[in-house]
């Protein structure tokens, strides 16, 4: 038999993401209509461990949904990976009458969710992070936000790129994901982009694709590096030596991370915040909030941890042909 839930839980952790207010706001507001008392934990597994601990009422996420960041604060907690704080967690929860607990983050986060989950507190996880990295899911909660902040710096770096007539490397977020940098070298045309999970580190065939554009005419040379290949000051002074075209560096950093969330952010992560409230609600655990197919659905956390995810090759491959006027296609087969 199902264990009822009658007081949920939500915290924020790991790095934080735009549309988290919105899911925090679903959350408080399904659990509320549902019935259920809902607490806030402040500083994700590090609040929850120093017992960082209050009451959410409707009022409590008021005129959040448009904010950026997360009202919850988040922390990353390294302890959290032993099994001795894992415990002190459980029972923290028990202290305080949690029984229901949704958790809003990345792998990391369902990490610690899942071993929550084992130690008896029904726990339900919201992918949310900005670089589109986990695998059951075809979206996060703050990807969309993230890579139209991403785009719009580009468009503006290229209008001053093309009156200076330089080469321009734009640096954006992911370390070991080049989501971002993907999405950003089609929807901004850029001319070479390079992604941590293909780069070669061929900076000659950089140097070539330069020249040659620049026979051609081109006024500008846009380069999208993403964050886990890194070193683009470095990377521009190379490329103006062997070039001799001026090449600026520019690296949008954290501005990724903030801002208000788009329309899609706060409409999906308000879905995912109410399915989790739902699922809590049914008696489930141990599972993760998805997005596939044109559905939301959930997976087992053990299930989703343990699948692998990979750039969409259709999308590298037109990435380089839209970018590139010498990139030729393979046959179709």
């Amino acid at each position: 038999m199902a264990k009822e839930v009658n007081t949920i839980g939500v915290l924020t952790s790991g790095g934080d993401a735009p549309g988290m207010n919105a899911a925090v706001r679903a959350v408080v507001r399904q659990a509320i209509a549902r019935g259920k008392k809902v607490k806030g934990i402040r500083r994700g597994y590090a609040g929850l461990l120093n017992e960082e601990i209050f009451d959410m009422d409707t009022h409590s996420v008021s005129d959040i949904i448009s904010r950026g960041g997360t009202i919850l604060q988040t922390a990353r907690c390294l302890e959290f990976k032993e099994l001795e704080y894992q415990q002190k967690g459980a029972e923290i929860c028990r202290k305080h009458g949690i029984d229901g607990l949704v958790v809003i983050g990345g792998d990391g986060s369902f990490q610690g969710a899942q071993k929550l989950a084992a130690l008896g507190i029904n726990t339900i996880g919201l992918p949310g992070t900005i670089d589109l990295d986990i695998a059951c899911t075809e979206y996060t909660i703050g990807f969309d936000t993230a890579v139209n902040t991403a785009m719009e710096a580009i468009d503006k770096v290229r209008d001053t790129s093309t009156s200076h007539e330089r080469c321009s490397i734009i640096e954006v977020m992911g370390r070991g994901a080049g989501y971002i940098a993907l999405w950003c070298g089609i929807a901004n045309g850029a001319e070479d982009v390079l992604l941590p999970e293909l780069y070669d580190y061929d900076e000659q065939t950089l140097v070539s694709h330069i020249i040659e554009g620049r026979k051609r005419g081109k006024q500008h040379h846009i380069i999208i590096n993403a964050e886990g290949i890194g070193h683009s000051a470095s990377m521009a002074k190379r490329i103006e030596a062997a070039t001799g075209i001026e090449t600026r560096a520019t690296i949008l950093g954290h501005m990724q991370r903030g801002g208000n969330p788009t329309a899609k952010d706060r409409v999906y992560a308000s879905t995912m915040g109410c399915l989790a409230v739902d699922l809590l609600c049914k008696g489930a655990s141990n599972r993760v909030v998805g997005y596939r197919h044109g559905e939301f659905v959930d997976f087992d956390i053990d299930e989703a941890l343990a699948m692998q995810k990979g750039l969409d090759d259709y999308q590298v491959e037109i990435c380089q042909a839209l970018g590139n006027a010498d990139y030729k296609l393979p046959p179709l087969s």
